[in-house]
């Protein structure tokens, strides 16, 4: 930091204390563990106008190393540059930050989590717990599973990505199927580009589905990738089984 020219190492602790909160208050899970080092090697070389891409790649490894989902790790960096008054990270910033979020995941042994770490969504197996508490709620009152609720399909997949497009895409796709259902809605990432939300048979089903076309189309086109998107994504209402067990099954059969 000695090296910057007169004024920028007076300007990078107010920009990063501004990426600091506008990060906290609206997409870091826990403030505690946010600064790293790596921050201010990003900042430095944001105010700098040099390239963020190493500084970024260096960033992603810390976040991955650290168990920081790639959704929020893509979000916080959006964040610093909203702070800069710049709408969206450069592609090949974010393409860096992937790339070492990618690279730290490699070396870290599987836990066995609920939630998937590329969508911050749930995982196939926790869906299938949450169908677990539908079918049992319908039999207790009378009301078959397959006549109250369905599976929404969203098949978002148009080509083969590499790992860092794939993450960027699953964040992206786990944050608007976020916006549109909620946090907590029963959904799962399927991989391959394909999720799964439960849903409830209606007269608001087909809002449900306009709503999250449009919140998929909008998220991948605030994180710059709608080519790994499918136009329009791919969405349909697939039938419960009759029981639990198939209804399992029928998510196992989905994945592959």
């Amino acid at each position: 930091m000695d090296t910057l020219r007169p004024g920028i190492s007076a300007l990078l602790p107010g920009l990063r204390e501004s990426w600091r909160h506008q990060s906290e208050q609206s997409v870091w899970l826990r403030p505690s563990d946010w600064y790293h080092p790596a921050v201010d090697a990003l900042v430095e070389a944001v105010l700098t106008g040099a390239d963020a891409s190493s500084p970024a790649e260096r960033l992603g490894t810390i976040r991955g190393f650290d168990g920081v989902g790639i959704s929020e790790t893509i979000d916080d960096l959006a964040c610093l540059y909203r702070s800069t008054g710049i709408t969206e990270p450069p592609l090949a910033v974010v393409r860096a930050l992937c790339e070492g979020w990618a690279e730290a995941q490699a070396g870290v042994p599987a836990c066995g989590s609920c939630v998937d770490p590329e969508s911050g969504l749930p995982t196939r197996a926790y869906l299938g717990t949450r169908l677990a508490e539908t079918y049992g709620e319908a039999g207790r009152a009378a009301s078959p599973a397959d006549h109250t609720h369905c599976l929404l399909l969203v098949d978002v997949a148009a080509a083969e990505v590499s790992p860092w497009t794939r993450m960027a895409r699953s964040a992206a796709v786990g944050s608007a199927l976020r916006d549109a259902c909620g946090v907590g809605h029963p959904m799962a990432t399927l991989g391959g580009g394909l999720f799964a939300i439960l849903a409830r048979r209606g007269p608001g089903l087909g809002a449900q589905v306009r709503a999250v076309r449009a919140h998929v189309a909008n998220q991948a086109g605030l994180l710059q990738v709608e080519d790994l998107v499918r136009q329009p994504p791919r969405l349909w209402v697939e039938a419960l089984p009759g029981t639990h067990v198939r209804a399992v099954q029928l998510l196992t059969e989905l994945s592959r």
